[in-house]
């Protein structure tokens, strides 16, 4: 059994396997989100990329809890460098073994660097495969043929997509990535943070339910057990 929780932005919880895995955890100076970092104790920090609205409290919350961060070869470098030796570097298209589950880095379509403008390697996402379902973190995307390419090769439980346009996909091309990966349920993320990305999220849900795909926008805060 695993528990999502949804706290704004692309900040996910997931709770799966006895651990508890943190995305991307933007909480200082997320207008949208309704904890404080210090009420997160995570093991794992997951991110998907380098900019400040994804790095967010890393160093603060790793530093704290000991949770060990996992992300693309140059975050891990710039880590290192910053005194956090808990980490473990990936690249697209690998994958590992972890206790909580198999995890692959896959392709995004975006950019990425540090708020200090360090270069943050090549943007990613996260499929995790654990407890017998499969977890899909688009990370900041644009739309790719390579979604179609896993929903062929996977039977993905949940899929988080971005949908705020403007710095990734936006509603029109989150509709057509849903129909390719072929999700039991989308968790749209990454919109309403701030009005460049502000969406009718009700209109897009709808949508996806006249095409016979479930959706379930959360609010910040709002969690599910699947």
């Amino acid at each position: 059994m695993a528990r999502i929780t949804y706290y704004g932005h692309s900040v996910i919880w997931l709770e799966v396997a006895g651990y508890r895995l943190l995305f991307d955890p933007f909480i200082t100076g997320n207008p949208l989100c309704p904890v404080q970092p210090e009420a997160l104790h995570p093991d794992y920090i997951l991110l998907t990329h380098a900019h400040g609205d994804h790095w967010g409290d890393t160093i603060a919350i790793a530093r704290r809890t000991g949770a060990m961060v996992i992300g693309i070869w140059e975050i891990y470098d710039y880590l290192q460098k910053q005194g956090i030796t808990n980490a473990h570097p990936m690249n697209l298209g690998g994958r590992r073994q972890f206790p909580f589950g198999r995890l692959t880095m896959t392709i995004a379509h975006h950019s990425s660097s540090f708020p200090d403008g360090t270069y943050g390697g090549h943007p990613a996402g996260f499929l995790l495969e654990s407890e017998g379902k499969i977890f899909y973190n688009a990370g900041d995307t644009a739309l790719s043929y390579e979604m179609r390419l896993l929903g062929e090769r996977y039977r993905i439980d949940v899929a988080f997509l971005p949908v705020g346009d403007n710095f990734t996909m936006g509603p029109e091309d989150a509709l057509i990535a849903a129909e390719w990966l072929k999700p039991r349920l989308v968790v749209p993320i990454h919109y309403n943070t701030f009005p460049v990305i502000e969406v009718d999220i009700e209109a897009f849900a709808q949508q996806l339910r006249e095409k016979g795909i479930e959706v379930r926008p959360l609010r910040p805060g709002e969690g599910f057990t699947l």
